[in-house]
C-alpha cells in the first residue's frame, strides 16, 4: 500500500439535513437574458430557438425557470430580448409563472399522443408569430456540443426533425440556421459555465442533499439488505434526480435492469451507489467486506492495486485545483499520477455541473481553457482494472475568488458556514490541503471508505 495513505478510524464528515432551498433572484434571471442577448449579437443572431423536453431542459430552464413535463417546448428569444414560449397542452399553464415573462403560443403538436389538437397551427407559423423573419440568422439551441472530429458542427442539430424543418421554413432556408448551443454550454464562452453567488447557493442545496443521502446509504450497508432498501435512502425531500439513481450490488445490469432491485447484498459483493440532484452528484463504489481478508481471492490486492492509486489521483486533483489552471494542465496531472494506459479511465477527469449532472468539460488533452471563479466541477475519474471492482469518490466542488467568497459569506452565511466546515474537515481530518479558492458543495469530498462493512475506517493522507 502507498505509504502516503493509510486506513484510519475517524469520524465521518458532518452532514446537513433539511436545509432550506434558496430561490434564484429576479435580478439573476434578468441578467441571464442580458448575457444571452449579448452573446447572440456577438454571433450575429436575430433569434434563438431553444429546445426543451424533460430530459434536455437545462438551457430552456436557465431563462424560463421551469422545464416542460411530458412534452417538447421552445423558447424563442430575439436580439431585442423579446421572449415567446411555444408550448403544448400540458405546459401552457406554466407560462404565466415563467421567471422571465413572454408571449404564450399554443402548439398542440408538442402534446402527448391523441390529445386534442384544437387551434392547431403549423409550427413555422407559430415561429413567425414569435418573430422569426425569413433571411435573418437563427440559432438553434439543443443540449449537446458536437465536438471531436465532427465536420460542419454549426449545421449539426440535436432537436427533432419536425421542429428543425419548421425553423428552417420560418427562417427562409437552411443557410439561415446554425447550431448555437455553445452560447449556453461551451466550456470556453458559454454563459452557464460561470455562476453567481445565489446560483452557487442554489446548487449547494442539491450537492449537500446528494452527499448526505449517500453517506446515509453507506451507513446502512449490511449483508442481506436489498438494493431497494439502500436505494430508498438515496431519495429524499421529493427532489427530482438529474441522473438515474444507482444502488447496485454484485454484477450490474442483470436482465438489462438499471434500477435498484430485490437483489440482496452478499459478502464480497461489489457495491455501487450514485445519486444526483441539481448542482451535485455523489457516487461511491467499493466492496461489501470489512477488510481485505474477505475480498475474493482474485482481487485480494484491490486496495493497493486500484483503490489507493485512485484515491491519490483524487487528492492530487483536489490539491491542484485553482483559478487559472487550464483544463489541459488538470488532464496532464491526472494522467501523470494515474496513467490511462494502466487504469483505463476514458471520460474527462472532471467536468462542469449545473442543473445537469454533466454540463460540459474544459478538462481534456491540451485544453487551453482556464478554470475560472464561479465554475462548479464534479470530480469524475473512473478507474478500471480488468477483473477488479471499481472505486469511486465523485463529489462537487467549485472555484471562488475573494470577491465571490465575500458575496457568498455576506448573502448566504449558512451556505458559507457549511463550506467552511467541509473545508476544515478536509484539512484537519483527511490532511488534504486545497487552494483558498476551492469551495466544497458536497459534504463527502475526499472521504472514501474502501471496505463498506467497516463503517469506522477511511483512507487518510499520512502527514
Amino acid at each position: 500500500m502507498d505509504t502516503r495513505y493509510s486506513l484510519q478510524t475517524l469520524s465521518p464528515p458532518q452532514c446537513f439535513r433539511h436545509i432550506a432551498s434558496p430561490v434564484l433572484s429576479d435580478e439573476t434571471l434578468k441578467q441571464r437574458v442580458v448575457e444571452v442577448v449579448n452573446m447572440m449579437k456577438q454571433h450575429g443572431l436575430a433569434h434563438l430557438v431553444i429546445y426543451a423536453d424533460k430530459e434536455h431542459g437545462g438551457n430552456f430552464e436557465y431563462l424560463a425557470g421551469f422545464i416542460p413535463r411530458f412534452e417538447e417546448a421552445l423558447l424563442v428569444l430575439s436580439d431585442q430580448a423579446a421572449i415567446s414560449y411555444i408550448i403544448g397542452n400540458e405546459n401552457l399553464k406554466l407560462v404565466p409563472y415563467a421567471r422571465n415573462a413572454g408571449l404564450p403560443l399554443h402548439a398542440p403538436i408538442f402534446s402527448l399522443p391523441n390529445q386534442p389538437m384544437t387551434h392547431e397551427q403549423p409550427l413555422e407559423m407559430l415561429l413567425a408569430s414569435a418573430g422569426l423573419i425569413a433571411g435573418q440568422k437563427v440559432g438553434v439551441v439543443g443540449w449537446k456540443l458536437f465536438t471531436g472530429n465532427a465536420e460542419q458542427r454549426s449545421s449539426l442539430f440535436d432537436v427533432p426533425a419536425f421542429i428543425l424543418d419548421a425553423v428552417k421554413k420560418a427562417a427562409g432556408g437552411q443557410h439561415c440556421v446554425v447550431n448555437a448551443t455553445g452560447i449556453f454550454i461551451s466550456p470556453e464562452y458559454g454563459v452557464r459555465r460561470i455562476n453567481r453567488a445565489d446560483e452557487i447557493a442554489f446548487y449547494e442545496y442539491g450537492a449537500n442533499l446528494a452527499s448526505t443521502n449517500v453517506l446515509s446509504a453507506l451507513d446502512s450497508i449490511e449483508l442481506g439488505k436489498s438494493e431497494k432498501e439502500i436505494g430508498h435512502l438515496l431519495a429524499a425531500d421529493g427532489q427530482p434526480n438529474n441522473v438515474i439513481m444507482i444502488a447496485a450490488s454484485g454484477d450490474r445490469f442483470a436482465y438489462a435492469n438499471l434500477y435498484p432491485s430485490d437483489k440482496r447484498i452478499c459478502l464480497g459483493d461489489k457495491i455501487s451507489l450514485t445519486v444526483g440532484f441539481k448542482g451535485g452528484l455523489t457516487s461511491r463504489s467499493a466492496y461489501a467486506v470489512a477488510d481485505d481478508t474477505a475480498l475474493p481471492d482474485a482481487v485480494s490486492d484491490w486496495l493497493t492495486q486500484l483503490a489507493t492509486p485512485y484515491y491519490h489521483a483524487v487528492v492530487t486533483w483536489l490539491e491542484s485545483l485553482r483559478v487559472g489552471i487550464t483544463g489541459g494542465e488538470m488532464y496532464a496531472i491526472v494522467e501523470n499520477v494515474l496513467p490511462k494506459a494502466r487504469y483505463h479511465w476514458h471520460l474527462n477527469p472532471g467536468h462542469l455541473v449545473a442543473d445537469e449532472e454533466w454540463l460540459c468539460s474544459p478538462i481534456y488533452p491540451d485544453s487551453t481553457i482556464p478554470l475560472t471563479s464561479g465554475m462548479l466541477l464534479q470530480i469524475d475519474i473512473i478507474p478500471s482494472l480488468p477483473g477488479y471492482g471499481g472505486s469511486s469518490i465523485e463529489d462537487t466542488v467549485g472555484l471562488a475568488d475573494i470577491t465571490l467568497q465575500q458575496q457568498l459569506a455576506a448573502q448566504f452565511p449558512e451556505v458559507w458556514k457549511r463550506m467552511e466546515i467541509r473545508k476544515r474537515y478536509l484539512k484537519e481530518v483527511l490532511n488534504i490541503k486545497v487552494s483558498d479558492e476551492v469551495i466544497l458543495l458536497s459534504n463527502t469530498v475526499g472521504y472514501l471508505r474502501p471496505f463498506l462493512l467497516d463503517k469506522t475506517r477511511a483512507l487518510v493522507r499520512v502527514k
